[in-house]
């Protein structure tokens, strides 16, 4: 079997990307160099014998060279390069590259390759939305795919099964990622039955075993037969293969951000901002505006600039043109996706305390919520993963005084859990946010504002990811007016009429949002397993009627 896999990128030293992306049909260059080698001889004088078997031999390896695409590979690799958004990156040399660009290349190697088996370990982690999003082509794939990543879409649109790995132990569901959460938990609450139905046919045998004894004692004589009925039941309930009870309590991170006292109404402004990098233009002439509460999204490319847009707003860049101004009383919390670089001798706990004032004692009650647990925070920094630096950052956000959170690529290091744990944490703050991330589940679960950052231009629109991205594909055929700071993309203007409606929808999304969360808090507490149920299946009536209010939003607006 053929074998390809995605982190086993040699170093090519001295080759551009189209040649390293080339090596991929190695059989296939050599069987043209040999047909044009045999192009070259037939030219020369043979006899009517030796030409006619050379002819033959030339028939037999072209056929076998078109019959393996010998005549695609330009095409194959053309499509797989501007799948990846790399075509520009074809002629340069492959040393030279970002690991991010290194790892998309390496992406297409595999891809070229087109190995039996192909194993990739978090493909989306350094790819930009387009590039996640023509990952979809792995759909077609004609060979076996087996993959470890976090990104809740792509599992949705590619896999087929899910392998569960959990204390140990491996789990097959035959579905997608969406279709796994739902057995999953339909699993659990069987599992929960059978365990309470069996601890309760085991309390009434020790009951009866004990009643019997207690006859038996009380006879006089003492019954023997008594004795042995309640001998023969304790065999029995010996016998039985004792349920471990389900693990409904998964061990997660403990978030809760506390926005500190209010800022003002506008949170940042930025006006006609322009930005560029050496000879290359980032940005030009953008505009943006953050309010207080608000959950704002800057999308796009890789290399657009976007976080280059968050340190100049933290200040730590400054700008070619424009204003930046932050808003009264605002204090910023940053989560960098390059966090920690300058503590990799440092211990957690002391890390922790370097900006959070609290003793050891009370430190290592926080890190335990953060699952650092015991001799965990006593470890150095530079043993963490990225998830783990993910989380001690998270940590000491959530008990500094902010009211602003800049968020850079939060999901990208951690788990599913930890995702679900933190996206319920930021639903709860009662601060504003601003992020960037490329995490399609995140933008579309969190955020109610995009910025989409393309060509230069900062394209403004008044709704999550999903919504933005077809409002843009809308927009693209259409001719710019002007050189405006904000694209005005953004949902029309209702009437009167619609607007009340609109209103009105919002409500009563908000409504169920809040009952939505106060049933998960019940969840969470409930031990009983037909409570569970119950709360379960108003979770889902609940979320099908959010469901179809914002379908009748969308008609709205």
């Amino acid at each position: 079997m053929n074998i390809g896999y995605l982190a086993q990128i040699p170093d090519y030293k001295s080759l551009t990307v189209r040649e390293v992306l080339k090596t991929a049909f190695g059989k296939l260059i050599q069987t043209e160099l040999r047909l044009q080698e045999m192009e070259h001889e037939m030219a020369q004088e043979f006899t009517p014998i030796d030409l006619q078997r050379l002819m033959d031999e030339y028939g037999i390896l072209q056929d076998e060279f078109i019959l393996n695409g010998g005549y695609e590979m330009e095409a194959q690799l053309d499509r797989i390069a501007s799948g990846l958004n790399i075509t520009h990156l074809l002629e340069q040399t492959f040393a030279a590259l970002s690991g991010g660009e290194k790892t998309k290349v390496g992406l297409g190697l595999s891809l070229l390759r087109n190995p039996d088996l192909l194993l990739l370990d978090e493909p989306t982690n350094h790819l930009d939305l387009e590039a996640i999003e023509w990952l979809g082509y792995l759909n077609d794939y004609k060979g076996t795919i087996i993959l470890i990543s976090h990104d809740r879409y792509f599992l949705d649109e590619v896999v087929t099964k899910v392998l569960e790995m959990e204390d140990g132990e491996v789990q097959l569901f035959h579905t997608n990622f969406s279709g796994y959460v739902k057995e999953k938990e339909e699993k659990l609450l069987r599992e929960f039955q059978e365990y309470q139905e069996q601890q309760r046919k085991i309390k009434k045998m020790k009951e009866a075993i004990k009643r019997l004894r207690d006859w038996a004692n009380r006879s006089n004589p003492p019954s023997a037969a008594l004795h042995k009925r309640a001998t023969n039941m304790q065999r029995a309930l010996d016998r039985i293969e004792k349920l471990d009870r389900p693990k409904i309590d998964v061990k997660k991170m403990a978030i809760d951000f506390d926005a500190g006292d209010r800022s003002g109404k506008d949170v940042i402004v930025l006006e006609g901002v322009s930005k560029s990098c050496g000879t290359r233009n980032l940005f030009n002439e953008v505009n943006m505006l953050v309010q207080f509460k608000e959950r704002t999204a800057i999308v796009g490319d890789n290399g657009t600039g976007k976080s280059t847009l968050l340190k100049m707003i933290l200040k730590e860049v400054g700008t070619d043109r424009g204003v930046i101004k932050v808003g009264s009383n605002v204090k910023m919390g940053y989560l960098s996706q390059h966090v920690f670089q300058d503590f990799a001798d440092e211990q957690v706990i002391d890390v922790f305390r370097s900006e959070v004032v609290v003793n050891e004692r009370e430190a290592r009650h926080i890190l335990a919520k953060f699952l650092f647990y015991g001799p965990a925070v006593f470890r150095k920094v530079n043993q963490l993963s990225g998830g783990e630096r993910m989380r001690l950052r998270l940590a000491q956000l959530m008990y500094q005084d902010i009211n602003l959170l800049i968020l850079d690529e939060p999901t990208n290091h951690l788990d599913i859990d930890s995702c679900e744990v933190l996206e319920e944490a930021l639903e709860q703050f009662n601060g504003t946010i601003l992020a960037v991330s490329h995490d399609r589940y995140f933008l579309n679960k969190i955020f109610t504002k995009t910025y989409w950052l393309q060509n230069g231009r900062l394209h403004h629109f008044e709704g999550n990811y999903d919504w933005a991205k077809g409002k843009l594909a809308q927009s693209v055929s259409k001719p710019i007016v002007s050189k405006v700071v904000i694209d005005k993309t953004i949902p029309p203007k209702a009437t009167k009429v619609g607007k009340t409606k609109t209103e009105e929808i919002e409500r009563k999304i908000e409504q169920i949002e809040s009952d939505i969360s106060d049933l998960k808090q019940r969840l969470e507490k409930e031990s009983e397993l037909e409570l569970l149920q119950k709360i379960f299946q108003e979770i889902e009536v609940r979320e099908s009627e959010r469901d179809q209010l914002y379908a009748l939003l969308d008609e709205v607006v």
